[in-house]
């Protein structure tokens, strides 16, 4: 989609949402994932697009797919990419390049609940995560677009779900037969 139809779409949205708020209300497609065997895992999109997940050969796994962190990452870079070239477009900016990498640092201890040396357990998500942006539109000066990369990142729903620490239910539904 070209960047002045891409505009368009968001205008029109936004039309509709400054006249009925509530029209953005919505529950999102949920994600199911089904353990297949040993550590393998297929997550699935209600329009039958699925992923396969596994663990490295370390933990257990083949080692041949990515494992559920990564797509962790994956989702939050790809939904920041997508928001900045959102607000890109919106701004009427033709971007020439736009990458978006997620990385993070973690401790297998916190997957297995141990504790550090102090007692204290360690956490299992990761102890640091880091975007880095490369951004180029021609003509556009840098601070815009370090501006459009801050305010974009600010909306981006993963980011802001991580940013936020949106609280996570947990209902089990038990079967012993």
């Amino acid at each position: 989609m070209a960047t002045k139809d891409i505009a368009a779409a968001v205008q029109r949205v936004e039309s509709v949402l400054k006249r009925r708020p509530a029209a953005g209300i919505h529950d999102d497609a949920p994600a199911t994932a089904r353990w297949q065997t040993g550590m393998r895992v297929v997550a699935s999109h209600a329009n039958g697009t699925q992923m396969l997940t596994d663990m490295p050969t370390e933990l257990g796994g083949s080692g041949d797919q990515v494992t559920p962190g990564w797509l962790f990452r994956a989702g939050l870079a790809s939904c920041c990419a997508t928001r900045i070239a959102m607000g890109a477009a919106a701004a009427g900016i033709e971007l020439a390049m736009l990458e978006v990498s997620a990385s993070s640092s973690s401790d297998t201890r916190g997957l297995f609940g141990m504790a550090d040396i102090s007692g204290k357990p360690v956490g299992a998500g990761p102890r640091d995560v880091r975007l880095l942006v490369r951004i180029s539109a021609p003509g556009v000066s840098e601070e815009r677009l370090r501006t459009l990369v801050e305010d974009c990142n600010r909306c981006s729903p993963v980011s802001a779900a991580l940013r936020d620490a949106v609280p996570v239910a947990l209902q089990i539904e038990a079967d012993s037969a």
